[in-house]
């Protein structure tokens, strides 16, 4: 009698087609997690897929989709046709770089339901099946800018990223002592294409090399906090230390700079 071997857990990572998402999923498939990869260009999706079925020989499940709908969480569920998820990576998220009111509400509407409502939704979807089973893994990227006092431009992003982190620390609370880990990932300026999609290419080349980080680098940090049980990371030094002056600059003081800013920061930010 030949037995099966067993089932790989499963990875069910966001904005995975590129940048930190496609990073989350090469580890998470090297840690040897078969991995559902969502996104809206299918074609990155099946081209990554691909390469972790030919890299780590794991099963990958590809789901095209916008995130921005409101019943996005449903069909991620019925793709996944019951599988258990064991580690959610909430990371999918841009941002609009012009003026709220000269923005079409359609626009910043999508915005906020990808960086706030999705992140909501998934995590509602998979936590059942992870507290019935005593484990499982939550990390969800914020951003550095969630400690600031935000600033002209990007006007929902900082916003948003604030929710989640608040939304991450209260989850933590709930679940720690039931067998999930709950981590929240704070970046700061991230080598992407989120400069791209948003506009900002130039403010981030004007940045010192040394503190823009890679996709690789974030994602390591935010999965050996994971594997730590740590809840909030902010991958490198020179974040770390803007974060301090974030908790200790008067707040003030923080919206005259980021008037100053323009906004500019929140472009080289993920």
């Amino acid at each position: 009698m030949t037995l099966s071997p067993p089932a790989r857990p499963l990875a069910l990572v966001t904005g995975a087609s590129s940048g930190m998402g496609a990073a989350f999923a090469r580890r998470l498939a090297a840690r040897g997690h078969d991995v559902a990869l969502v996104a809206r260009r299918r074609d990155r999706l099946e081209a990554l897929a691909a390469e972790l079925d030919a890299a780590h020989g794991v099963r990958c499940l590809v789901i095209a989709l916008d995130l921005s709908l409101a019943d996005a969480h449903d069909r991620v569920l019925s793709a996944l046709a019951g599988r258990p998820v064991a580690v959610l990576v909430n990371n999918a998220g841009y941002s609009l770089s012009a003026a709220y009111a000269e923005t079409d509400w359609p626009a910043q509407r999508d915005c906020v339901m990808t960086l706030v409502m999705a992140v909501c939704a998934l995590t509602h979807a998979v936590l059942p099946g992870m507290l019935a089973a005593g484990q499982g893994r939550i990390i969800t990227t914020s951003s550095l800018l969630a400690l600031s006092q935000g600033g002209p431009g990007h006007t929902v992003y900082p916003a948003a990223k604030s929710f989640v982190l608040k939304f991450m620390v209260s989850l933590h609370a709930e679940v720690k002592a039931r067998g999930v880990r709950v981590t929240c990932v704070l970046p700061g300026s991230t080598s992407s294409e989120f400069q791209a999609a948003n506009g900002t290419e130039t403010a981030m080349r004007g940045m010192p090399q040394a503190f823009i980080a890679s996709p690789e680098q974030v994602v390591d940090a935010a999965l050996a906090a994971s594997d730590r049980g740590q809840l909030v990371v902010i991958p490198g030094w020179y974040n770390r230390l803007a974060a301090l002056l974030f908790r200790v600059l008067p707040d003030g003081l923080q919206r005259w700079a980021a008037a100053r800013a323009a906004g500019a920061f929140a472009g080289g930010n993920t």
